[in-house]
């Protein structure tokens, strides 16, 4: 976990934001080459997806986990500590760790003339990492899209894309049928295409550059959906949320097509696996605040299965809302007053990104009272009787987490 001293390079890491997003693998295959290939030490998993990309993934480390195998997985953003994005065997890497490998990194950057991204970057780091601790196999979450994520520099023996709905139009484009052609890149010609229950195969099959062997997950059976947990055939589902029942149906499907694969995964330790899987931020309850839940969704379809939970399971909470500018602040709005929430309070960071009082009042039509992430942490820490649910942006919730002193792993 996080040492005591200060890293040089993590602030180096941190300067890299403002060159934001890169089209292209040329960066990530040169930096990869120039280390020696880590990626070519273990088998690649890759999950695309609009959302449920970072709950598969998290289904499916753990389930490998309890299964035997030493699993790599990264994924973004972080909530609190960069570290978090990098997590091998059940543990976010060190902070030493991570630090000597953005090292080799940069000077790989610098021998071969590059200029690379905050992510390629990382993801350059999260492969040097996994083949220094001899994982087993590495789960991959695809930032944005999936044609140019530096993720798809990699050969993928099993492909995965959860759900394709609208988000980083401005990148994707503004159809559903142009995002899923950006995301389904990622699969490869005669290997497995693991497909969400959302996802029709005939809308999917047209849209595919490639061939690859197409795998609907079919859903799971009748369950117990409770607001802080399910149960399916009596067995723990520690995430909540219907949603996140394809999710996890997604992750069964990715098992079985490892174990087609000649992986040695028994089916006794998967469900162990579902009931200690931990995913902080996804409808996640904190530990030491009073009632209060935390889910960052961002964009309308995961607003609907935040506010279809809450419906489903007759919950109406305090809101506190907030959320990056450049998201669609009026369709997420419109899903979350489905929920009927007791009040909505707004949030206000101080990054530049955060929508200000203006476009959050207009987008739900209130006149909510709006909070600095410092007065909103106070008001966490009171107690409540009823459940307070505070929703719109994962960064949101980091803020909100590094301010009230909390370590969500």
């Amino acid at each position: 976990m996080i040492g005591a001293f200060q890293p040089s390079h993590i602030p180096r890491l941190q300067e890299r934001g403002h060159l934001g997003i890169k089209c292209g693998l040329e960066n990530i295959r040169a930096l990869l080459g120039g280390l020696g290939h880590p990626e070519a030490g273990f088998p690649v998993i890759l999950i695309a997806g609009t959302n449920g990309k970072g709950s598969t993934g998290a289904f499916l480390a753990h389930m490998l986990r309890a299964a035997g195998l030493i699993v790599g997985w990264t994924t973004s953003p972080h909530l609190t500590e960069v570290t978090e994005r990098i997590w091998v065997d059940g543990q976010p890497i060190g902070t030493g760790a991570l630090d000597l490998l953005l090292g080799e990194a940069f000077e790989t950057e610098v021998r071969l003339g590059l200029q690379a991204t905050y992510f390629e970057l990382m993801i350059t780091a999260a492969l040097s990492a996994f083949r220094m601790t001899g994982v087993e196999v590495a789960i991959l979450e695809v930032g944005m899209g999936g044609r140019w994520d530096a993720t798809n520099g990699t050969d993928p023996i099993l492909t995965i894309v959860t759900t394709i709905g609208l988000d980083h139009q401005e990148y994707l484009g503004d159809t559903r049928e142009a995002i899923a052609r950006e995301k389904l890149c990622t699969a490869r010609d005669g290997r497995p295409l693991v497909l969400g229950p959302s996802l029709d195969p005939d809308w999917i099959r047209p849209l595919l550059p490639t061939s690859p062997v197409l795998h609907p997950a079919p859903r799971l059976g009748p369950a117990d959906i409770r607001w802080d947990h399910s149960r399916v055939a009596g067995r723990h589902v520690a995430l909540p949320g219907l949603h996140q029942l394809d999710n996890l149906a997604t992750a069964f499907e990715a098992v079985r097509q490892l174990q087609a694969l000649g992986f040695p995964i028994p089916e006794e330790r998967l469900w162990p696996g579902v009931a200690a899987t931990h995913w902080p931020g996804r409808l996640w309850k904190v530990p030491t605040l009073s009632g209060v839940w935390m889910d960052g969704a961002h964009n309308p379809e995961g607003a609907r299965a935040l506010a279809d939970h809450a419906l489903a399971c007759g919950v109406r909470p305090h809101l506190f809302f907030g959320a990056m500018g450049d998201k669609d602040l009026a369709g997420v709005a419109q899903e979350l007053k489905r929920m009927r929430p007791l009040s909505v309070t707004f949030i206000q960071g101080d990054a530049p990104r955060y929508a200000k009082a203006a476009p959050l009042r207009e987008a739900w039509g209130l006149e909510a009272p709006l909070l600095s992430i410092r007065e909103a942490a106070a008001q966490l820490r009171a107690s409540s009787d009823a459940p307070r649910l505070v929703s719109g942006s994962l960064y949101l919730l980091g803020d909100l987490l590094r301010e009230l002193g909390i370590q969500p792993f």
